[in-house]
């Protein structure tokens, strides 16, 4: 039986505040309909109403399309790579800097940056903005508490200064959580803030259209300050990096021209 996407996608447009029509589209329906027979529904107008009935459906939809994954310092010898960035060449260059975590998830990315800072006493003008299109996700993410698995990356020395275990559990300091803002933000529907020095948006873009890609780059690059940085993905390279006014500085950090 083939299903109605275009029914869907409206009705996600509508009801979720969701615009799907961004993503890549064989690649998207393959998730959409792996996650409603999970759900037990046949069709797609039979799944929409379960999602609108039953809160744990809804939010399996919501991380199966959004991608909630993450993990502190991902691809760790690229973050490193960006760690050596801002302290050596972005902090120098501004005396408080302005970052920007896009596509936040669980939150792990923007600790990590936290803990950079602290790490290295880097200043910055405001906390650490992380934005993410789940709100329930948001709320995960401003508990600060994540499971040992999560913590690979994470070295001991770390661990010990800024987390506790309680139960398996481990648990961000407060010193580090208080640097970071949670905000709810749409990355093809919203408008973007501007005035930041860095902008981490790893692993999401390879999920949307090319035309799409391009026009978030612009963005991005439009609000940064020249002589900022984009830090993307160990798969989003950008081949074309003059295009949206950018220089490619290491594997995957571009510099706003």
């Amino acid at each position: 039986m083939e299903l109605n996407y275009d029914f869907f996608y409206d009705w996600t447009k509508k009801n979720l505040n969701i615009n799907l029509n961004g993503y890549k589209e064989k690649q998207l329906q393959r998730r959409i309909a792996s996650v409603m027979k999970n759900s037990g529904a046949a069709t797609l107008e039979e799944y929409s109403r379960k999602i609108q009935k039953e809160p744990a459906v809804k939010q399996e939809f919501l991380d199966y399309i959004t991608i909630n994954v993450t993990d502190f310092f991902r691809n760790q010898d690229i973050f490193e790579e960006f760690e050596k960035q801002l302290v050596t060449y972005l902090s120098p260059q501004f005396s408080n800097l302005k970052i920007w975590s896009a596509a936040c998830s669980t939150g792990a990315e923007a600790y990590s940056m936290a803990m950079i800072l602290d790490k290295h006493a880097i200043r910055s003008a405001e906390k650490i903005l992380a934005t993410d299109i789940d709100e329930t996700i948001l709320k995960r993410a401003k508990v600060g508490k994540y499971k040992t698995h999560e913590m690979k990356n994470v070295t001991e020395i770390d661990r010990s200064r800024y987390f506790h275990e309680e139960d398996g559990v481990f648990c961000l300091t407060p010193a580090i959580k208080n640097r970071v803002q949670f905000k709810k933000h749409d990355l093809i529907a919203d408008r973007f803030s501007s005035g930041f020095h860095a902008i981490v948006c790893r692993n999401v873009t390879i999920y949307f259209k090319n035309e799409v890609k391009e026009e978030l780059y612009q963005k991005f690059s439009d609000s940064l300050m020249p002589g900022g940085l984009f830090f993307t993905g160990a798969t989003e390279a950008i081949y074309n990096p003059e295009a949206y006014g950018f220089q490619k500085v290491a594997p995957f950090i571009y510099k706003k021209l």
